[in-house]
């Protein structure tokens, strides 16, 4: 029987395997899965390795880029593969802790868990007291399957929904193990927990069938808020508001109150799903769009996460281009705070055109260097989500002037550069100094629910008030997206009607 061996660094795995077999296939086996931004469709370039032996030759996708792809490579007989070594481990944000009310689930711990499209957080607390005993956080694995919801959408439906189902229930054992070890509890203390994520997300989770998520009308058949069990435990999964707006977002809006006040306030979770909440006047507006994950570092030539190494912060001085690396490393990629903050610069020294239009060599940021591909990869992202938060205003008949407070969940948005992004484009500038960061709110709002079951009521009422605002149905969507694909400052006001 023929053999894949594996090299990463000084690791060395075999893999045994029968038939012309595909690259990913085996590495999955080995637990060495390449992630595949792009969903496997060869065009990424991200999961390229180093390959010799009894393989398939180059096809169309890898010629064009000049790399063997493991998500495109078959192997056919004896074969290495020396895959690129590992750039250490993500900051990824977990949460406050906990200060509310102490009326908790019953139980002895609980794990509170934020199911991201890109990363996984979690915090261990002890059910009696309410303190907070560990956290850990990782990459979501279901990415080695495709970046986005749609993409993993696409693959549950081609037959991976159990796949997809194991790969992140896994993940979470994993992070329910690693918070009772650094807790210095038994595992089997752990008997609640509270997995919060958008509906995709939760229809993978439990391994649920997400076609009516695929089609039109885009009708979910759950939207959850009901008690299940998952790895033998007790768990509850908080309600989502519709499709594409979830239970993260239903959870980040608890955390931040805004439904409790009087006064207009938009949330805004920045992600590879740009999800957008406006209060006002006692109606939560609430709206999805696709970002894609070009803020998260994948599908840029040289984007990363972050990882030490990766570029987070850039600015000018003296009339050069400075940057900073997490940890002070050296430069291995950019992450999406650099990039946005290299956007800006770049703009501002008209190296780059409103148009998004670039010397088409790219522009050099230390050994790394933007490429065509990148900027619009950015004015497809920042379009997204600048042109949700135009019609979102529009639909409560309201401009940007006329918010008070302006939450920004998620981890991205603790790193955001507002300036940066007002520059581009990516939100309007009148709201910069209204800007709040909630942190990962998805997170803080699941551990309220956890220890504090009243919260749950609260939930209901949040989704009770909201009101959809679909994109794709909106005649002056196309018209506004195609206005916001331009950079520069925005107030997002000059549109009419």
């Amino acid at each position: 029987m023929p053999i894949l061996t594996i090299r990463r660094g000084e690791t060395v795995k075999t893999v045994e395997f029968s038939g012309k077999t595909p690259l990913s296939i085996l590495l999955d086996r080995a637990g060495e899965s390449q992630a595949q931004p792009c969903g496997g469709r060869g065009v990424c370039g991200k999961c390229a390795v180093e390959l010799t032996g009894e393989v398939s030759p180059p096809n169309a996708q890898e010629t064009a880029l000049g790399k063997r792809l493991s998500c495109q490579a078959e192997v056919w007989g004896d074969a290495e593969a020396v895959l690129p070594e590992r750039t250490g481990s993500w900051e990824i944000e977990t949460a406050a802790a906990y200060t509310g009310a102490l009326r908790p689930m019953g139980g002895v711990l609980g794990l509170a868990v934020d199911i991201g499209t890109t990363t996984l957080a979690a915090q261990l607390y002890d059910l009696k007291t309410g303190k907070r005993l560990s956290e850990a956080a990782r990459l979501n694995p279901q990415g080695v399957v495709a970046a986005d919801v749609m993409g993993r959408i696409g693959a549950a439906l081609d037959g991976k929904l159990t796949t997809l189902r194991d790969q992140v229930q896994d993940a979470i054992r994993k992070l329910l193990r690693e918070t009772c070890q650094k807790a210095a509890r038994p595992e089997e203390d752990a008997d609640v927990l509270l997995l919060t994520g958008n509906t995709v997300m939760l229809y993978l989770l439990t391994g649920r069938d997400p076609i009516s998520l695929s089609r039109a009308p885009f009708l979910a058949d759950t939207l959850f808020g009901t008690e299940t069990e998952l790895l033998g435990r007790r768990a509850y999964l908080p309600l989502c508001m519709n499709a594409f707006v979830g239970a993260d977002i239903t959870c980040a809006v608890l955390a931040s109150g805004m439904c409790e006040r009087e006064e207009t306030s938009l949330l805004c979770d920045i992600g590879t799903n740009g999800e957008i909440a406006l209060w006002h006047r006692g109606t939560l507006y609430v709206t999805s769009t696709a970002a894609g994950p070009a803020f998260e570092g994948a599908g840029i030539s040289c984007g990363c996460g972050s990882a030490a190494g990766a570029i987070d912060r850039v600015w000018e001085e003296d009339g050069a281009v400075r940057f900073h690396t997490i940890g002070g490393a050296e430069p291995i990629g950019i992450c999406g705070s650099g990039l946005i903050d290299a956007t800006a610069v770049f703009l501002d020294r008209e190296d780059i055109s409103c148009t998004g239009a670039i010397d088409p060599e790219g522009l050099p940021l230390g050994n790394l260097r933007l490429l065509p591909g990148d900027i619009r990869a950015v004015q497809l992202a920042k379009a997204a989500i600048a042109s949700g938060i135009r019609l979102l205003l529009r639909q409560a008949g309201i401009t940007a002037a006329d918010v008070s407070r302006f939450w920004i969940a998620g981890g991205f948005g603790n790193h955001l550069n507002l300036q940066s992004a007002a520059a581009i484009g990516l939100i309007p500038e009148t709201l910069v100094p209204k800007a709040r960061p909630l942190g990962n709110a998805a997170l803080s709002g699941a551990a309220a629910l956890l220890l504090d079951r009243e919260q749950v009521e609260k939930t209901r009422k949040i989704v009770e008030k909201s009101q959809h605002v679909n994109l794709s149905g909106n005649p002056s969507f196309n018209d506004v997206y195609v206005s916001c694909m331009l950079f520069g400052d925005d107030d997002l006001d000059e549109i009419e009607e």
